[in-house]
């Protein structure tokens, strides 16, 4: 029987069991399960040299008081649970650990409407532009997460929280919002890592209790990204079917993974050491982005997993593994759900402590 400590594996144990488990089995070649050189700085037009000799350290974390501006309010006058308190309970907590001084302050900065406008219609785009207030508010989000992998690329930091709200991983192309999602963010930002910088492959891993479905729209036939979601399939907005793995050339780079109410920590994990993990070993990603998502944690208003913090210091830290081993340990993380005040407090700065470990 499994234990918890088994899924406490460096990148390279990792690797080499991969190779011998499913290489072994003859379904991949030994070689495919090696990392591949990451590209230098000097491959990547934005990266400045010093990133390329000078291994970066520090976790950058996005904030800016203008995320607490955007409020949803439903037609009938209802108010979801996507609200500000969200983000000023997690600040308390992040303060009260210390966090605030120990990570690297990212101002929201770059243009982020550019590269909105490359990801989602004109017609989205334009009633999303009317919102007085939240419109902005979601641009913003964009361009914090930009900044975030601006500063990873640069060698400023090693790895970035980005705390921005609205979320983004539900966000099509209606012209509303949808599961309190306006732009899709994550999708936004692995295609800014690959158009501005020069990244090949990036891997989105998606660990909200919702299907990230805008995310996997986003990628569906795109040999480029792997998606990663494991979720409620039977919870809005009752996509992520795991019989849906990708079409075309993105075939098999779609990975939907079910997990029951009530999914425990070792639920969760086992689905990364045994599905997670050899794809992206096979896969040998550029660039890691995370869809940190914290409805996951138990006792979450719109969730049902039994997630403890420990699982997400365990999933961040297999994350930065991953980045460590195929790309300087370039990884980006983007708050997405979370509805809980404290248990998404609390699960943040965990996953923020386990970042910070380098």
């Amino acid at each position: 029987m499994r234990t918890p400590s088994d899924f406490i594996r460096t990148r390279r144990t990792f690797v080499e069991e991969a190779a011998l488990g499913v290489a072994g089995f003859g379904l991949l070649p030994a070689t495919a399960w090696a990392c591949a050189e990451a590209p230098d700085a000097g491959e990547l037009e934005s990266a400045s040299s010093d990133a390329a000799s000078t291994p970066a350290t520090g976790t950058g974390l996005v904030w800016d008081d203008r995320y607490l501006d955007h409020v949803l309010i439903r037609p009938d006058g209802g108010r979801p649970p996507e609200i500000p308190d969200r983000l000023v309970r997690m600040r308390e907590e992040l303060v009260a650990r210390g966090l605030d001084e120990a990570t690297v302050p990212l101002a929201p900065a770059a243009e982020a409407m550019p590269h909105i406008e490359a990801l989602h219609t004109p017609e989205h785009v334009a009633s999303i532009r009317e919102l007085e207030v939240s419109g902005p508010v979601a641009e913003l989000a964009v361009s914090g997460a930009l900044t975030a992998i601006d500063a990873v690329v640069a060698g400023q930091v090693r790895n970035a929280f980005c705390a921005i709200r609205p979320p983004g991983h539900h966000a099509n192309n209606t012209g509303a919002e949808e599961g309190f999602c306006y732009y899709s963010n994550a999708a936004v930002a692995a295609k800014y890592a690959q158009g501005v910088h020069g990244f090949e492959r990036v891997l989105v891993i998606d660990w909200d209790y919702h299907h990230g479905n805008a995310t996997q729209n986003a990628f569906y036939d795109d040999p480029s990204v792997l998606f990663f979601s494991a979720h409620d399939w039977a919870a809005y907005p009752r996509t992520g079917d795991p019989a849906l793995t990708g079409e075309g050339e993105g075939s098999g780079l779609n990975i939907n993974v079910h997990l029951d109410c009530g999914a425990t920590d070792a639920d969760m994990l086992g689905r990364w050491d045994d599905t997670l993990s050899p794809a992206v070993a096979a896969f040998d990603p550029d660039f890691v982005i995370l869809s940190a998502g914290f409805d996951s944690r138990v006792d979450d208003l719109l969730g049902c997993f039994a997630l403890t913090d420990d699982a997400f210091r365990r999933m961040t830290r297999t994350a930065m593994d991953y980045a460590d081993t195929c790309c300087e340990g370039r990884v980006v993380s983007l708050l997405e759900g979370g509805y809980n005040l404290d248990g998404t407090a609390l699960a943040t700065a965990a996953h923020i402590e386990t970042l910070l470990e380098g």
